[in-house]
């Protein structure tokens, strides 16, 4: 059984969050998670890290059964993932992928399609964007305005955890550190956060603990 390295740092007190015990996910060319057990608690932020086709994506799409494993059980707040309803997860617990995805119409039609009625102005303030940009064309925002509007989308449900795939990895330096202090900011705020990346030196400046997943054997 493989078994992830967790190092802890200072930081918020974790919640329960998620518990993952001997996950195995099986791919075309073998398993892509084999074994894998690992504590992912429900606060603060939590970096995943590990070598390239190790299943760090994998691992996310798990968390809100985007995918499901082959074996193994995963628990959140103590309750198995699958006893869970699946749209009421997903609202808890919001994926951004790695690639920011701006659908048709302005910026405040795409934080609405998350959460009709929702605060626009308010999500495009706590996420460093000008609310001003709520009537631009969702899709002639910069790749770095992109992430962040994708995130003020996700906020829009005031989720209980967000599962970040790699969210600066398309970034220039200034929207990286941007990205960076947002994602930081909302872990000390109690957002719960776990994000994936494969940047090690991020990991460490950035996480209040991180765990590792073994690349294939």
């Amino acid at each position: 059984m493989s078994t992830p390295d967790e190092a802890p740092r200072a930081g918020p007190a974790a919640g329960e969050g998620f518990r993952l015990e001997g996950v195995t996910v099986t791919g075309g060319q073998g398993p892509v998670l084999e074994g894998f057990s690992a504590h992912l608690p429900g606060r603060g932020l939590t970096a995943v890290v590990g070598p390239s086709g190790s299943g760090k994506t994998t691992l996310l799409r798990l968390l809100n059964r985007l995918a499901d494993p082959d074996a193994g059980r995963i628990t959140y707040d103590g309750r198995p993932l699958a006893e869970h309803d699946v749209l009421d997860l997903r609202r808890r617990v919001q994926h951004v992928g790695q690639v920011p995805v701006a659908f048709p119409g302005t910026v405040a039609d795409n934080l609405r399609l998350a959460r009709p009625g929702a605060p626009v102005a308010d999500l495009l303030a706590r996420v460093d964007l000008d609310p001003e940009l709520a009537g631009r064309e969702a899709q002639r925002l910069s790749v770095g305005e992109t992430q962040r509007m994708c995130l003020a989308r996700a906020l829009a449900l005031a989720p209980e955890c967000l599962l970040l795939d790699e969210p600066t990895s398309a970034l220039d330096g200034d929207s990286r550190s941007r990205v960076e202090k947002l994602v930081r900011r909302l872990a000390d705020d109690g957002t719960g956060v776990i994000m994936v990346t494969h940047d090690a030196s991020q990991a460490q400046d950035l996480a209040d603990r991180t765990v590792a997943v073994p690349g294939r054997r």
